[in-house]
């Protein structure tokens, strides 16, 4: 039987088992939408593309499975970008399908017509323009090969109209053969024996996990480690959750605004075993200063990630998972030794580190302190909730006083850093996990990015609960222009902030406030039992500073240590 170009796409995300589409309609992309809606994927209409990339982000995170969102040409496809290059640079498996004007009429400068191929070539894992409908089939099945295998990332498929409406007979590939593109899934037996022999020597180790490691589900891998040889933990913002965050050995995030304990642990280590980490700039601070004693072990799927940045001596190219086993599997061979007392001296002084400089604030008076609410929203969830976040302070606080247990339990723009990330990422959470609680911890700037998804929510019946530590200001640049900028607060106070209780009943949503201490907690109990959207707006201490916080050019431990 022949298909359209059209019902092939729709035929496809079927045997894909997709299950939801986040997108917005337009004339190129009409043919989709028809077939759509005769078959069994449902769409989720949103009001701004960013929106839609967002979404199919956050429930790839949430789901483990790929996020796909459709949308139209030109201003549809350029809206997608920054959704695109954040899913890019945190590794998420999205696969977005774009409109674009017929093919005779590209490089003619058509209405609606932008090179959306060339302008996300730099932040796709791999990009498509689909020119015979011939081809549709076989692009779409390589597209979601590529999105999830290896390390994921996400794949554009552009869509001429002319091609979704030509005909065709339709054979949806058993498999995918790509000569160029194989991944190394196992680990070599040598390398993992080299980095036994490092650990077994070690006095001072530690783990430095990252996004790679929820990628590759090496949780369960990652703790036997740590429990077998009394190895302290410590987590990117990316990697929060893959080891739990009340564990005895958690050391908490590392980096910029990392815990003092964790930065100086990798400060004073001699071995150090990263995993599924790319050793970005807000982990390492001055390169040539970080981990200075430390012998490094770096397990990454991606070989272009080891070395990018600091030099390993033991590099292990394979699926964490799969590296993890086989180091587990050799450590079961090692004659038996007693690892927490041979680690004692070093937790020990990792533990006095904890209690000089531990994570702390002072809850006084009649303004609430932003940290007051995150532990407030941990405590009342009991750390079962699904947190994502905006970007700034609201997503430091929340990586710093909500202990993540759980994998896949925090969302969070880690890369790429965007404000009105939080949002429309909880609601694609909510959607791949209607059992849990989904809550977006925002600021009052950033919650205003796509603000607009309110609308989705509501017409959608998804119960996501918004936080707003409402500080009137675009709070982690205020922070820096308090410290280094001689408080000249330049562009950052946010007058003319709505009600945002009222905005929320505007949208048809609930809307509460809380602006004294003794208010907080019933107001996130009563936005709990409320089975609709709910925006939960505290008035916090306005000028309250994330701390520790590393300056710019200095080594990890030398952290600024903000009152």
């Amino acid at each position: 039987m022949k298909l359209s170009g059209a019902e092939i796409v729709v035929e496809s995300l079927i045997q894909e088992g997709v299950k939801f589409v986040f997108g917005y309609p337009g004339a190129v992309i009409t043919d989709i939408y028809d077939c759509l809606e005769k078959r069994p994927v449902r769409h989720v209409l949103v009001r701004h593309e960013q929106g839609a990339v967002h979404m199919a982000d956050g429930y790839a995170r949430a789901s483990g499975q790929v996020g796909v969102c459709l949308v139209t040409s030109g201003p549809g496809a350029t809206n997608t970008v920054t959704g695109i290059a954040s899913a890019y640079m945190d590794s998420i498996p999205i696969v977005v399908f774009t409109g674009q004007v017929p093919t005779e009429l590209i490089g003619n400068d058509a209405f609606q017509e932008v090179d959306i191929v060339g302008i996300t070539r730099p932040c796709t894992k791999h990009n498509y323009l689909v020119k015979r409908v011939e081809d549709l089939a076989r692009v779409i099945k390589e597209a979601f090969y590529l999105a999830r295998s290896g390390r994921p990332g996400p794949i554009l498929v552009d869509l001429p109209k002319d091609v979704l409406k030509a005909q065709t007979e339709f054979k949806y590939p058993k498999k995918v053969e790509l000569k160029s593109y194989r991944p190394t899934y196992n680990a070599h037996p040598g390398q993992i024996e080299k980095a036994a022999a490092l650990l077994q020597k070690a006095r001072k180790p530690v783990i430095y996990a990252g996004g790679g490691a929820l990628a590759s589900r090496c949780s369960p891998e990652i703790r036997t480690l740590a429990e077998a040889l009394s190895i302290p933990v410590t987590s990117t913002l990316m990697g929060l959750g893959c080891f739990p965050g009340t564990h005895p050995l958690s050391l908490g995030m590392l980096g910029m605004h990392g815990t003092y304990w964790a930065n100086m642990a990798v400060g004073h280590c001699d071995v150090l075993i990263a995993v599924g980490a790319r050793f970005d700039d807000r982990v390492t601070g001055n390169v040539e200063r970080f981990a200075p004693e430390a012998r490094i072990i770096h397990i990454d799927i991606d070989p272009t990630s080891i070395r990018k940045s600091v030099n390993v001596e033991v590099p292990i190219v394979g699926d964490c998972k799969d590296a993890l086993t086989k180091l587990n599997q050799r450590i079961q061979q090692w004659a038996a030794q007693d690892w927490s007392k041979m680690r004692q001296p070093w937790l020990e002084t990792i533990r006095e580190w904890q209690t000089s400089h531990p994570l702390t604030y002072r809850q006084e008076g009649e303004e609430i302190k932003p940290q007051f609410v995150v532990e407030k929203i941990y405590e009342v969830t009991r750390g079962q909730a699904i947190i994502t976040t905006e970007v700034g302070q609201n997503q430091m606080w929340a990586a710093q006083f909500y202990k993540f247990d759980r994998p896949h339990s925090f969302i969070t723009s880690g890369g790429l850093g965007v404000m009105g990330y939080g949002f429309p990422a909880a609601i694609g959470a909510q959607i791949a996990c209607p059992e849990r609680m989904v809550i977006d911890i925002a600021g009052d700037g950033s919650i205003q990015m796509n603000i607009q998804e309110m609308a989705t929510a509501v017409a959608n019946n998804v119960p996501v609960k918004i936080a707003i530590l409402n500080n009137g200001y675009l709070g982690m640049v205020r922070q820096v222009q308090e410290l280094f900028y001689g408080k000249r607060y330049a562009q950052t106070a946010l007058s003319g902030n709505p009600d945002f209780v009222k905005l929320a009943e505007a949208y048809g949503a609930v809307g509460l406030r809380a602006s004294r201490p003794e208010e907080v907690v019933p107001v996130i109990k009563k936005a709990l039992s409320i089975p609709r959207t709910v925006i939960m707006d505290f008035v916090v201490c306005a000028e309250e500073c994330v701390s520790p916080m590393v300056p710019a050019g200095a080594a990890m431990t030398e952290m600024l240590l903000v009152s």
